[in-house]
């Protein structure tokens, strides 16, 4: 019933955050929208259905919520195959990252944009109940 269907992003700089996002993330363009100060851009990933949305703001806006009072989460993560190689990519761009982590056996890493909004990059663990083939066993189980 329902799917995600876009990621929002506030960006301050439209045309530079378009070209960055362009360049690190390999995400393709769709269509522009809006004028004036409503404006956004509407991205695609070449693998996947949920797209993404850059969104002039006039301010930085937190793209991330504080669980306690040091821990603070991305409100989503990205999937990746080889998150080693994604992460020196991203490095050697000059993008600000945490170090490689292991969670639960997932090795994990948190980026920033040019407006210090904050995504976490993930690799799938085959056994974790959270993996997209068992997801689909599971959506499989219900159609």
């Amino acid at each position: 019933m329902f799917r995600v269907g876009s990621i929002f992003i506030p960006v301050t700089n439209l045309e530079e955050a378009s070209l960055w996002y362009e360049k690190n993330l390999g995400v393709k363009k769709i269509q522009e929208w809006g004028e004036g100060s409503e404006k956004g851009i509407g991205y695609y990933f070449s693998d996947g259905l949920t797209q993404l949305g850059l969104v002039q703001v006039e301010k930085a806006a937190s793209s991330e919520f504080q669980v306690n009072e040091k821990v603070r989460n991305a409100y989503f993560n990205f999937l990746v195959e080889d998150i080693e190689s994604v992460y020196n990519q991203l490095r050697s761009n000059g993008v600000r990252t945490t170090q490689l982590s292991d969670f639960g056996g997932m090795t994990c890493f948190d980026f920033y944009d040019l407006d210090g909004n904050s995504f976490s990059v993930v690799n799938e663990v085959k056994d974790s109940p959270f993996h997209t083939d068992h997801v689909k066993k599971l959506q499989q189980r219900e159609a």
